[in-house]
């Protein structure tokens, strides 16, 4: 029995909240601080300031550092896909998923402040931090998810949905900015690669502000979302794993038997592989492939327009969530995605031909601003309006969780193993052209079905 009052304001409010609290982490971890920190103090330079190599050892490899990273990060969602599934029946079992979501935002959180003491000496261990902390914002979104179809009624999900992610857009572009302020004022450019003499302390700052952001703006959630969404299967806490297979074993038999779901979940799977590879090697890309100039200077200027074309990416997506929610209302959901995933690919063309010049990158984070948001809200509130009547959906948005970071595995993967094979990222977006075209081919059957046409 659903013990949820549907389209209750201050639930709703509660909700798309934690969009504003955990937006942080892939703004200003996973985008904008957090990489160019890493790859500036990983990266060898010459006495003019200039980069000579970006080449580092790690467990006795000598790889690109980008390359490093998008391993690492894939190897931390393979621990989301490998534990979440498990987890999230076992929630839905005792019907307490606000725990769950607790304890993934706590160790997230926890995790983006230690990475306060990430040092190249110690790149393995440092790592630990920044998978702990990927761990801990996906886990969460798994249970996020899952009280949409709970709480909004079918009509206003996309509008609830493009809510959340405006929120977070603005929330986080907030605290970045916060964060260049603090940062800046205290010289914050000295970072760049001095970490012997302990310069980079001042930019760490800002993994610290993070967590504080993450953990604390949460508790507006914790506070106001029910914790059981549906009345427990039962009160035994014997072989609560079993019993959690059991759940996906359930929604798995489910879903062979709903062809458009199994579709939708087949679309998305390749266009949002390309959708979050983009997210993540975006600013790695535009460091080593966008012709910045030579010497110090050009080093700083380098890191001060990624993170200004990080907020256009950010505040025009906050227009764009918007927007394609108002394009699904008048097209349907499936066409208005399909119109996103052809803006993305016209963005891996251009990108792969054109892109040199920075001012050449501020046209690609413009138009990536405007259809990120779209894709991402319409994803989660089409996926919703898809799922079929019942209360089990933590188990069913662990599945969209499973489909999403098996896709963003296999994306960064063959991102870094191309462009570490080719010596360049630049031949990789094509590996991402190639995703996002079988994605839209996989919608065009669902543009036959009405409820989201």
């Amino acid at each position: 029995m659903n013990l949820i009052e549907k389209d209750n304001d201050k639930t709703i409010k509660a909700w798309t909240f934690y969009d504003w609290a955990n937006s942080v982490f892939p703004l200003v971890i996973t985008s904008a601080i957090f990489p160019n920190f890493y790859d500036a103090i990983t990266s060898t330079k010459n006495l003019a300031g200039e980069v000579i190599s970006h080449k580092v050892n790690y467990f006795g490899f000598e790889l690109d550092n980008h390359v490093i990273y998008e391993f690492v990060y894939s190897f931390a969602l393979a621990i989301v896909v490998l534990i979440t599934p498990i987890l999230s029946g076992v929630a839905d079992y005792l019907g307490n998923k606000k725990r769950f979501l607790q304890f993934f935002c706590y160790l997230g959180s926890l995790s983006c402040m230690s990475l306060f003491f990430f040092n190249k000496e110690y790149l393995e261990l440092s790592f630990i931090s920044f998978i702990f902390a990927t761990i801990g914002f996906w886990g969460s979104l798994v249970y996020y998810n899952s009280y949409l179809p709970e709480i909004v009624s079918v009509e206003n999900q996309d509008k609830v949905s493009a809510r959340g992610f405006a929120l977070g857009y603005f929330g986080s572009s907030l605290l970045l900015i916060i964060c260049l302020v603090l940062v800046m004022t205290k010289t914050i450019w000295h970072f760049m690669g001095d970490l012997e003499t302990n310069k980079g302390i001042d930019v760490r700052v800002s993994f610290l502000l993070v967590g504080i952001w993450w953990m604390g703006f949460a508790q507006y959630t914790f506070a106001n979302l029910p914790n059981k969404s549906h009345d427990a299967h039962g009160k035994d806490r014997k072989g609560l794993l079993s019993k959690g297979f059991k759940e996906l074993r359930g929604v798995w038999a489910q879903i062979k038997q709903l062809p458009f779901l199994k579709q939708f979940l087949t679309g998305y799977f390749f266009y949002n592989m390309g959708v979050q590879t983009i997210m993540v090697v975006a600013v790695l890309f535009a460091r080593n492939e966008i012709d910045w100039g030579v010497g110090e200077e050009a080093e700083k200027a380098k890191t001060t327009s990624l993170i200004v074309s990080i907020l256009i990416i950010q505040f025009v997506g906050i227009a764009g969530s918007f927007l394609f929610s108002w394009l699904s209302r008048q097209i349907g959901n499936i066409k208005a995605l399909m119109v996103s995933i052809s803006i993305w690919i016209f963005i891996c063309v251009f990108t792969y031909l054109v892109v040199r010049t920075p001012i050449q990158f501020y046209i690609v984070a413009f138009l990536v601003g405007l259809v990120m948001g779209g894709v991402q809200a319409l994803s989660r509130s089409t996926y919703s309006k898809f799922l079929p009547e019942t209360e089990d959906h933590t188990s069913f948005f662990s599945f969209y969780d499973v489909i999403e970071k098996l896709g963003m595995i296999l994306g960064t993967v063959s991102f870094g193993l191309i462009s570490q094979m080719m010596h360049g990222m630049r031949p990789s977006i094509l590996s991402l052209i190639i995703f996002f075209i079988i994605g839209i081919l996989a919608l065009i059957p669902l543009t036959k079905k009405s409820l989201v046409k």
